[in-house]
């Protein structure tokens, strides 16, 4: 009796093991099954449009953003910067961006509006006050709001940076007053603000794309062209265009775009780092170009550009009507005014 007893118990002890390791496999397949996935990030390669030469901060500011980007992606993210227009016009940039066949491109807001006619509020002449004021508007609800409406063009904004307060330079006469421009035929931006401004002022404009300006000013296709010291520096402009008046008639900032279709292909931490370097390079480039306008201006004088002041009043009076032709950003143009 004794001995049926001991071998019960030993039996009930051993069934106890068995289903406590059994209860222990499966709490721990459980346990497994439950614990997530984790995603590898996509490794993404992408090529970005910039106009600018090398020497030009803009450009540099484009390194500055790719360099960041890999950084800040550790490596999953790659951007290959294309110099000096090689992937085409702005327009053509901006049109391949819609399309999704280019993924990163930097345009000057100008080049926008044909496209995003939110953004030519922007590039309304002395539509700014002063720089601090410029980065207050755009860095703030109004700058977002027009950001944000990109989206439904297959476009992401990526910052404002800075593209310089563009002011007129001439190849036969210095221009000193209004009265000096009537008759002369000057290169703008494909940009009806650009132009209907130029005509105001008594101009001829002549839409033209970027790398054509330095043969028209040296062949007298055209009397002159329209852009900030350090452009007009780093282009070779002061070569051929000695005459610069400073009436700082715009001050459009410049834009970066990404493909939304190029953003789609981004995990969400991968867009996250993304915008965290385009924010960290727009600050580094703001700051660089400001530093470099002083440079290009003492460079541009040295060899031999004539620069001449001007009663910049007597520009926006003979401007001021262009602000009636576009009464779709009449409120924006008040809430812009309103910031100090």
């Amino acid at each position: 009796m004794k001995k049926l007893v001991s071998s019960l118990l030993v039996l009930s002890l051993l069934i106890s093991v068995l289903i406590g390791c059994n209860a222990k496999t499966k709490t721990e397949t459980t346990t497994k099954a439950a614990e997530p996935t984790v995603k590898a990030e996509p490794v993404l390669n992408f090529k970005l449009a910039e106009n600018q030469s090398a020497e030009n901060p803009v450009s540099k500011g484009m390194l500055k953003f790719a360099d960041l980007v890999k950084e800040k992606t550790n490596g999953t993210v790659s951007i290959e910067v294309y110099l000096d227009a090689q992937l085409g016009t702005e327009n053509e940039t901006i049109d391949q961006i819609q399309a999704g066949t280019l993924d990163f491109a930097r345009v000057n807001s100008s080049a926008m509006v044909s496209t995003a006619d939110a953004v030519g509020v922007f590039t309304l002449p002395y539509i700014f006050t002063s720089i601090d004021q410029k980065y207050k508007v755009l860095d703030g609800s109004i700058g977002k709001s027009v950001s944000d409406g990109l989206t439904k063009y297959n476009m992401i904004g990526l910052e404002y940076w800075e593209a310089g307060s563009r002011c007129f330079y001439t190849t036969k006469k210095p221009v000193t007053k209004v009265a000096d421009l009537k008759g002369m035929k000057i290169r703008v931006q494909q940009s009806d603000v650009a132009i209907k401004m130029v005509e105001l002022l008594g101009a001829a404009a002549t839409p033209m794309s970027y790398g054509e300006v330095y043969q028209g000013l040296q062949t007298g296709v055209i009397d002159g062209a329209e852009n900030d010291f350090v452009s007009y520096y780093t282009s070779g402009h002061y070569e051929v265009s000695k005459y610069y008046a400073l009436d700082g008639h715009m001050a459009p900032p410049a834009m970066l775009l990404m493909s939304k279709t190029a953003w789609d292909k981004m995990s969400a931490s991968q867009q996250v780092a993304v915008r965290e370097a385009a924010k960290e390079a727009a600050v580094w480039q703001r700051q660089a170009m400001q530093d470099y306008q002083g440079e290009a201006r003492a460079k541009v004088e040295a060899a031999g550009s004539k620069i001449t002041e001007v009663d910049t009043k007597e520009f926006q009076d003979a401007v001021s009507g262009i602000y009636d032709k576009y009464p779709q950003y009449t409120e924006t143009i008040a809430a812009i005014k309103a910031i100090k």
